[in-house]
């Protein structure tokens, strides 16, 4: 009889709601630290009735449970890094800034606050109480939707996406990633707008190469271009790209590497999308486990 080899990895924790429908979402996060070689574990916020088409219902966890979920693993894993999805309502929010605040890992934000369509998916409250967050937190992702509702900056181009950036960073969060989907073109432009002090800490100064950061006006800004990708299947790509940043922090990249990786995996995650459900599909973070480097 063989004996035992234990896989020993990094960890990182997803604090978002679940996708009956498998495609963003917990479901989604958990896949995309798989393909990255991560451990993945996670806090349950909310659990949602939705598939390729759309959301359904959704029932929210009272606070006392996410909190239960989340001091159950940072007590007993060592936590690498730690991402965010949804957290349906301004008691969850503020419950993850005050763990935030106590965490000795890069916690990434996925502020998920604008819905596809544009509807606002927060109240004001909730809303405000993301400012809290932020300013524990390492780095957030907004699409260009809630950059605007975070910062009043309508996102047009990569100079709003860095005016939104500075904003950002003026809650106190290290460094903010400016998705350029949702910005008419035939490439999308993430634009990454970066604390100098902060990048030290995480050893990204010393990034060279396509995506490096540059310091500019007293901030590290570094821009991820891709081409867009014709297809409507793009349902999980900001959990996957929010919980692909945070699984590469696991591993020990750099926050400028870490981000530039995660921009490239999202970009194949679309590209070979699942052709599942009577709507777009979703994204696949399984597309070819040799891609991760």
């Amino acid at each position: 009889m063989r004996p035992p080899q234990p896989d020993a990895r990094p960890v990182a924790l997803t604090i978002a709601g679940s996708d009956s429908g498998g495609g963003a979402g917990i479901q989604a996060d958990l896949s995309t630290f798989a393909a990255h070689d991560v451990f993945g574990t996670s806090a349950i916020t909310a659990v949602t009735a939705q598939h390729t088409r759309g959301v359904e219902s959704a029932h929210v966890l009272p606070r006392e449970a996410v909190a239960a979920q989340i001091d159950a693993v940072v007590d007993d894993f060592a936590v690498g890094a730690a991402k965010t999805g949804m957290l349906a309502e301004t008691a969850i929010v503020s419950l993850v800034a005050d763990r935030a605040a106590d965490a000795t890992f890069p916690v990434v934000v996925d502020p998920v606050m604008v819905a596809t369509s544009g509807d606002r998916l927060l109240d004001r409250d909730a809303e405000a109480a993301y400012e809290e967050l932020l300013a524990e937190a390492t780095v957030v992702t907004p699409n260009a939707d809630e950059a605007t509702v975070l910062t009043d900056v309508e996102i047009t181009g990569v100079d709003r996406a860095v005016e939104a950036g500075r904003r950002l960073l003026e809650t106190g969060v290290d460094a903010a990633l400016v998705k350029g989907g949702h910005v008419p073109g035939e490439t999308i432009t993430d634009v990454l707008v970066a604390d100098p002090d902060a990048v030290e800490t995480h050893d990204a100064t010393g990034t060279t190469g396509e995506g490096a950061g540059e310091l500019v006006d007293g901030a590290i800004v570094a821009t991820f271009e891709h081409e867009r990708v014709d297809t409507e299947a793009t349902h999980g790509s900001g959990c996957t790209l929010s919980a692909a940043i945070a699984a590469r922090l696991a591993r020990g990249d750099d926050l400028v590497d870490a981000v530039g990786g995660a921009t490239d995996f999202v970009a194949e995650a679309i590209a070979h999308h699942y052709g599942v459900g009577q709507g777009p599909g979703a994204v696949n973070p399984q597309f070819d486990r040799r891609s991760v480097e």
